[in-house]
């Protein structure tokens, strides 16, 4: 058994989650209590790597239909979240889509609105006259507070005894008897379920349990915070180009910025390459009067999808007890939520109820089972 012989003790677990992002702390939010769970991160903190870097921006109308179901379902649950402190997480935050009317007109979902270019202006007064044809509003995109997001999942989760184990990387595992043995850190975990939410690293983690990949692509998107001489409306939209070139919204710093670049990458601690904020700031300065006066944080974070840009959740239809929680590309906080409830309700379930059919799935859920992708035909 190589490293697993030197592991002094088993830790008997129900659900084992890999991952300490928003999908598997979520998870872990979700299942406190209701069965035996622990969650191994690699990481010495949670949250580390893409979790961390998000745009905090939950847009109803992005994403395809299964993931603007998951969006919904998301939203209804934050809308009324509360941190301990009685704050809420959630709060309604507009979005809008500017540039060419025909790129506009390709990229704007159903129940955005359709504005001229005045109306835009009025809403986000650094626009620049003529400097655009067309946009669209998303009236009710939603804005979440990251971090403290993060916390009240964790809290929920060690309240109801979930296990958090730090500097916890996974190195071995294999099937033994109705379960898995495996090894993580200097713990090792026997576990009915096994629950892959390792976001950019997910197909390699599938790779230690002798899974076969699903084709899980990172992809590297760069933010910035920068310091503005006069501030932004904390109530104007966020601001996108619908050639999918950049972003802004306001901040508390200034305002956040982003090239909205969609590069694929190896699973890593990605960081931004030189030049890439300030080329970003030029082509919003195209466009918007932004007065950009320094950068004051920049970062990269890696988003992972599947072949179909569809996120994946189920049971793997050849390795029994495995469970994908992965490939949420730009929708992990905003499909979190319900892709707890639907991860939790089939955990608890168990594989032979799913299979058989004697705990009936969703037309979501189908549409996010990992046995539809092409590499597994």
């Amino acid at each position: 058994m190589g490293r697993m012989a030197s592991l002094d003790s088993t830790n008997d677990v129900d659900v084992l989650i890999v991952g300490g992002g928003i999908a598997g702390l979520s998870l872990a939010a979700r299942l406190a209590g209701q069965c035996r769970v622990a969650l191994v991160e690699a990481e010495q903190s949670l949250a580390y790597h893409t979790s961390a870097r998000s745009a905090q921006q939950l847009i109803p109308s992005y994403g395809p239909t299964p993931v603007q179901d998951l969006t919904r379902r998301t939203l209804v649950t934050l809308r009324n979240a509360l941190d301990d402190e009685g704050r809420r997480l959630a709060w309604p935050s507009r979005f809008m889509l500017v540039g060419r009317r025909g790129d506009v007109a390709a990229e704007a979902h159903a129940g955005m609105r359709h504005l001229e270019p005045g109306e835009a202006r009025a809403l986000s007064p650094v626009l620049r006259e003529g400097s655009f044809e067309a946009a669209a509003l998303d009236n009710d995109s939603v804005r979440t507070d990251a971090p403290a997001l993060l916390a009240h999942h964790e809290g929920r989760a060690r309240q109801g005894g979930v296990a958090i184990h730090l500097g916890s990387g996974v190195h071995t595992a294999q099937r033994v008897g109705d379960g898995w043995l495996v090894g993580a850190g200097s713990e090792a975990f026997h576990a009915a379920s096994v629950v892959d939410a390792a976001g950019a690293w997910a197909d390699d983690l599938a790779v230690v349990f002798g899974v076969e990949r699903l084709g899980l692509q990172p992809y590297r998107r760069t933010a910035a915070l920068v310091s503005l001489a006069e501030p932004l409306d904390p109530e104007s939209p966020m601001v996108a180009a619908a050639d999918d070139t950049w972003y802004f919204r306001p901040d508390a710093a200034g305002a956040l910025v982003s090239p909205s670049e969609t590069e694929p990458s190896r699973a890593e601690d990605a960081m931004p390459r030189p030049g890439d904020v300030e080329r970003t700031i030029r082509l919003i300065r195209q466009i918007a009067d932004l007065p950009v006066t320094g950068i004051v944080r920049a970062w990269t974070g890696l988003r992972t999808a599947a072949p179909d840009g569809v996120p994946v959740l189920g049971f793997d239809p050849e390795a029994p007890g495995f469970f994908w929680l992965a490939g949420q590309g730009g929708y992990g906080f905003q499909t979190s939520a319900a892709m707890a409830d639907h991860a939790a309700e089939q955990l608890l379930a168990g594989p032979d109820a799913i299979r058989t059919g004697a705990h009936p799935v969703s037309e979501t859920e189908r549409a996010l089972d990992p046995h539809r992708l092409s590499v597994r035909r």
